[in-house]
Order: C-alpha cells, then sequence, then structure tokens
C-alpha cells in the first residue's frame, strides 16, 4: 500500500492527530485553490474595472448551480470508495473508480453543453446588472469548456481523499494553480484579454490538474490504479454511488438555487455592491475552505468506520470535527472582519463604497460562519453512514426552502442588506439542528442492525 495512502481505521495513533494529519493538506489545498482563484478577482479588479470583476465574482452561484448535481456524485463515490476501503475489499474499490470516472466524463460533457448554449439567458433570469451581464456571458462560456475536466480532477481527488492521500491533490493543484496565475496575468495584463483572459487562464489550470490526478492514478499499483479499457458501468457500485451521490448533488443544487436568488436580491441593489458583495464572498470563502476541510475528514472516517464495522468510534470523529470546525470558523470569521478593510481593498484598491458594502457582508456572514461548519460536519457524517436522502431534505427545508420565504416575505418587506444577509446565519442554525437529530438516530439504527445475529 502506498505510503500516502492508509487505513484509517488502522493506522496507528490518536484519532484526534489522524484527523489533523487528514485535514491540514486538505485544508492547504482549498486555501491554495482560494488564493489562485482570488488572482483571477485582483488582476481583474487592478488592471481591468469595477464592472470586470462583478462579471467575474458574481457568477459563482450560477456555475454551481449547474455543475453542483454532478458534483454530488462524487460524494457517493468518496463514501463507496471508503466503506470498501475501511472492508479491505480492494476490487470494489477498483470498480466504484472505473463507475465513477465514466460518469464524470458524461457529465462534464453535458454540464459544458448547457453551460455554453444557455449562460447569457441564465443571467437574464438572475437578474444580472446589464452594465455587466456580456462581460458575464462572456465569461461563463468559456469557463464551461473547462468543465469535463474540473470534473475529473474532482471526482479523482475525491477517490485519493477516501483512502487517506490528502497529499496529493495539494502537489497536483499548487502546480495547476500556479499556471493559472501565470496565464491570468499574461492575458490580462499583456494581451489585454480582460474576463476572457481570466477564463481561459481558468479552463487551462484545470485540464492541467485533471492530467495530473489521471496520469498518476494510471501509474500507480493498487486498488486505486485506473485503466482505460476498465472504463463501464458496474450497476452494484452505481447503485451505491446514486443512492449517496444523487441527493448529495441535488442539495448543492437546491443551494445554488437559493443562492442565485439571493445572489438576484444583492444584483438589486446595482454593480457597486455586487463588486463588494463579491469580494466579500471571495475573503469568505477561505474560512469555508478552511471548514470543509473537517467536513471531508468526519465523511471518510466515518465511512471507513462503517466499512469496518467499528460503529462504536463514530461519536468520537463527530465531536472532534465539531470542536475543530467550530474553533477554525470562528478564528477565520472573526479575522476576515478585523481586517475587512485592507483586505477589501485588495480587490477594489479605487472603490471605498464596494469595500463598505463588502465590510457589512462579512460582519453578517463570516463573523456567525463556523455554524455552517457544523452543519457541514453533520452533513459528513451522515453521508459516512451511507445516509443522503435525509440529509437533502433537511438542508432542502432549513436551508433553501427558508432563505427563499425569507426573502419574498422579511426581506420583501425591508430591504436591506442586513435582512438579506441574516437570512444565512438564523438557516445554518436550523439546518444543523435538524441535521444533529436525524444523525442520532441513523447512528443507532446502525448500532442496532449490528448487533441483530445473522441466521
Amino acid at each position: 500500500m502506498d505510503r500516502k495512502t492508509e487505513n484509517l481505521v488502522d493506522a496507528p495513533g490518536s484519532l484526534t492527530l489522524k484527523i489533523f494529519k487528514f485535514i491540514i493538506p486538505l485544508m492547504l489545498t482549498g486555501i491554495l485553490q482560494l488564493l489562485y482563484n482570488a488572482a483571477d478577482s485582483v488582476v481583474v479588479g487592478r488592471f481591468e474595472s469595477s464592472d470586470a470583476l462583478a462579471a467575474v465574482t458574481s457568477v459563482g452561484s450560477l456555475i454551481n448551480l449547474l455543475v453542483n448535481l454532478f458534483m454530488g456524485l462524487s460524494v457517493g463515490t468518496s463514501v463507496a470508495v471508503a466503506h470498501d476501503w475501511g472492508a479491505k475489499d480492494f476490487e470494489g474499490v477498483s470498480r466504484t473508480i472505473h463507475t465513477s470516472y465514466l460518469i464524470s466524463f458524461i457529465g462534464g460533457i453535458l454540464v459544458s453543453a448547457v453551460g455554453i448554449a444557455f449562460s447569457g439567458q441564465f443571467l437574464v433570469w438572475m437578474k444580472s446588472d446589464p452594465a455587466v451581464l456580456p462581460l458575464s456571458a462572456r465569461y461563463l462560456r468559456i469557463y464551461f469548456v473547462g468543465t469535463t475536466a474540473n470534473m475529473a480532477y474532482n471526482f479523482g481527488a475525491s477517490v485519493l481523499r477516501s483512502v487517506g492521500d490528502t497529499r496529493r491533490p495539494l502537489y497536483f493543484l499548487a502546480v495547476s494553480g500556479l499556471v493559472n496565475v501565470i496565464l491570468n496575468l499574461i492575458f490580462v495584463i499583456v494581451f489585454r484579454m480582460g474576463v476572457d483572459g481570466v477564463a481561459w487562464a481558468t479552463v487551462a489550470s484545470q485540464v492541467l490538474s485533471a492530467a495530473f490526478v489521471i496520469v498518476y492514478m494510471m501509474r500507480t499499483d493498487g486498488p486505486i490504479r485506473f485503466e482505460w479499457k476498465k472504463l463501464r458501468v458496474h450497476p452494484d457500485k452505481l447503485k451505491k454511488i446514486v443512492l449517496v451521490g444523487l441527493p448529495a448533488g441535488l442539495q448543492g443544487t437546491v443551494f445554488s438555487i437559493s443562492n442565485v436568488i439571493i445572489q438576484s436580491s444583492v444584483n438589486s441593489f446595482g454593480n457597486v455592491v455586487m463588486a463588494g458583495n463579491g469580494a466579500a464572498a471571495s475573503i469568505e470563502g477561505f474560512t469555508y475552505i478552511a471548514m470543509n476541510s473537517v467536513y471531508h475528514a468526519s465523511l471518510t472516517f466515518v465511512g471507513q468506520f462503517v466499512g469496518a464495522r467499528k460503529l462504536d468510534r463514530i461519536n468520537g470523529v463527530i465531536f472532534r470535527c465539531l470542536a475543530l470546525v467550530s474553533a477554525i470558523g470562528i478564528f477565520f470569521g472573526v479575522l476576515s472582519y478585523v481586517f475587512a478593510d485592507p483586505l477589501l481593498s485588495i480587490y477594489l484598491p479605487n472603490d471605498p463604497g464596494a469595500v463598505e458594502y463588502g465590510r457589512t457582508r462579512l460582519l453578517y456572514l463570516a463573523v456567525p460562519y463556523f455554524l455552517c461548519g457544523m452543519m457541514e460536519v453533520m452533513v459528513g457524517g451522515q453521508r459516512g453512514m451511507g445516509l443522503s436522502l435525509l440529509p437533502m431534505i433537511n438542508a432542502l427545508l432549513g436551508s433553501c426552502v427558508l432563505r427563499i420565504v425569507w426573502i419574498v416575505t422579511i426581506f420583501a418587506a425591508h430591504h436591506t442588506l442586513f435582512m438579506l444577509y441574516i437570512s444565512y446565519p438564523v438557516s445554518w442554525l436550523v439546518t444543523t439542528a435538524a441535521h444533529s437529530v436525524v444523525y442520532a438516530i441513523r447512528l443507532r439504527k446502525l448500532k442496532r442492525e449490528d448487533r441483530e445475529p445473522v441466521f
């Protein structure tokens, strides 16, 4: 077995230390990715215009809406691989990998086609500011060229995480992200390509990262080896991937729908608010990525313990992950607000009005962001136990429906940014409570089934 991959169930050392070792490379990977993404915004904001910055930063929710359904299936891949890896069913690991890669290729092609064909219409539905709509549409059409490569990388990275390897995705991203930054500078500053240059730089880096992970998995030995000739659908693995991944993808899609609606509400305040909101969201992304690494830890560790039938260890994983994610969220959230002005000025050096609006968002979203992290950990625990439909329903009701109802009622009556932004922490708190109840019921059911005699 490769030294960077390990059965987390049998690895020596304390559980807390193993979780730390797992999340640190994953956290660095995510933060590095956001630094590279932030470089897109910084380059556009400094060398183009506020309209160009708004065009690039205001389309994230739409991208997520189109991509999340298939990306959710990579969560199903993570759970299926973790269960098989924990149970030492290495042939099952191989079948899952080749089934999931076929899904990623098909899904990437479909999303690319839809994104390229309908980007302009989607932006009209989002009430995008007419001043930035053409720029946003051009950016999106180019961005979606790289969707297949993006999915291939994410499916491959999910496999590596599930077998305990969080370092190689960091190495792959470090190189491809650096290429992205260099191409950004060349395309925007030297060739004056504007948002088109940023989009093409992103596509190039996505293709490179996908090539890295696929080539590595083709050359490695053992259960995670990828071979083109084995690329086929295995019905039992497809069923498991879909049962967990489809609700996860639908959950991500529904979240994105609510975010699109909220972004549309932000757009109603004009392009200055859009620019400030986008810059603040980019800063918040660092906190989210740090917390999201703990979500992946909860999913992977719980998944391997379920596969090994060591159910008594699951609560220990969740409690440690909740403590970690709360500490991370509070630290980064408060830090981002305390240093809001200098951080936002990196994106918006000549727009004090947009900086002020960005600071407002950081106060109401970044400071209580740890609640979102706790919600994610509880979701990871449920998915690690093979449960995905109920988490999706909870998310649908507790976050998405609640936010939409909030917007059409409370926000409609009090049209202020405060009333818009406060819908997020309220929904995180409600949804975390609901997820905690479902988690406890699911774990109790698994333990009861494990104790029942088999005749």
